[in-house]
């Protein structure tokens, strides 16, 4: 349910793989590399920065450490939520992702698993998370839950990603979901300092995945998606990089008076981060606006580094 994109994935461990006529996966293989595959689908890169948002919300929302019980179902719900929401993009882009150099090689494009079987198995793991979710924590963490998963798969992967440059911007919601799904877990109810959280991820999602939409820019021309670094300037990528990052970092500051319990362990690194990631920012843009060689993932990485920091003095915080 985000906009980050993981490492491609290559076919495991050199097997023999063989499809039949409706491209369904031989039976040569190892178990192994079987498992490896559905893993893959779930793109599990991608869970593991979805968690990181999730529990330090928990924490919040609590005012210090919630029951064992209630994170390892939040956790495992999320997971399977996130897994699913992933397998049945991978489902709906099996037909991009081989004419892409950095996706040609997962699942799907590589036939190391067929297409109804990624797509039964992303129907089941959505269903179980949901149903993880609605028997025990409750009904508003659960349909926002639903809603997340059809939001990423229907209206942004299907429809947004294909037709306007703007699905960056409207599939940010699916990426920062986790946040309330987290809060609304927790209380039953969704807080000012919830949503303050969720605009954090909303907005980081542009200036994080602007520089990947730029390295990857001719595959996804080759492709027709029509992500903003294809189609538009480098003035209007500067410019919306910029703008997406100034508001990220000023959310970030203002969750620091609506959060109850948030204090100067939050606001003090949350600063500082920030700073750091407006320099990063401004610095590729420069130098993208001056036509010099930039390095784009410098800044994908250190949006990462900035959400993981920002959200551990959110956890650090509510302890103390």
């Amino acid at each position: 349910m985000s906009m980050i994109t993981e490492r491609p994935v290559s076919d495991t461990a050199g097997q023999s793989v063989g499809t039949t006529g409706d491209g369904a996966v031989g039976s040569r293989r190892d178990p192994r590399a079987v498992v490896a595959a559905y893993v893959a689908l779930t793109k599990p890169r991608i869970v593991e920065l979805l968690l990181v948002t999730t529990v330090p919300a928990m924490m919040l929302a609590h005012g210090g450490l919630p029951s064992l019980w209630l994170m390892a179902v939040v956790l495992v719900g999320g997971s399977l939520a996130a897994g699913a929401a992933s397998v049945l993009n991978c489902y709906i882009d099996r037909d991009i992702d081989q004419v892409m150099r950095r996706t040609k090689r997962r699942p799907l494009p590589a036939h190391t698993v067929a297409p109804r079987s990624a797509l039964i198995f992303g129907l089941v793991l959505a269903v179980v998370s949901v149903t993880l979710l609605a028997v025990f924590t409750n009904a508003l963490a659960a349909g926002l839950t639903l809603a997340a998963i059809l939001y990423y798969d229907l209206v942004y992967t299907a429809w947004l990603k294909r037709t306007t440059p703007a699905n960056t911007f409207w599939g940010g919601a699916c990426g920062a979901a986790p946040v309330l799904i987290g809060w609304a877990a927790v209380t039953g109810s969704l807080a000012p300092a919830a949503w303050a959280l969720f605009g954090v991820v909303f907005f980081w999602q542009m200036p994080h995945f602007y520089p990947l939409a730029m390295k990857y820019k001719e595959d996804y021309a080759r492709a027709g998606i029509p992500m903003l670094p294809v189609v538009a300037s480098t003035r209007r990528v500067n410019a919306e990089i910029l703008v997406f990052a100034w508001l990220t970092v000023l959310v970030s500051l203002a969750a620091w008076p609506l959060g109850a319990g948030i204090g100067p362990v939050y606001g003090l690194p949350t600063l500082v981060v920030g700073v750091v990631f407006l320099v990063e920012a401004h610095r590729l843009c420069r130098r993208a606006a001056r036509g010099e060689a930039v390095k784009p993932m410098r800044l994908f990485h250190w949006s990462t580094t900035y959400l993981t920091v920002v959200f551990a003095a959110v956890a650090l915080d509510a302890v103390i």
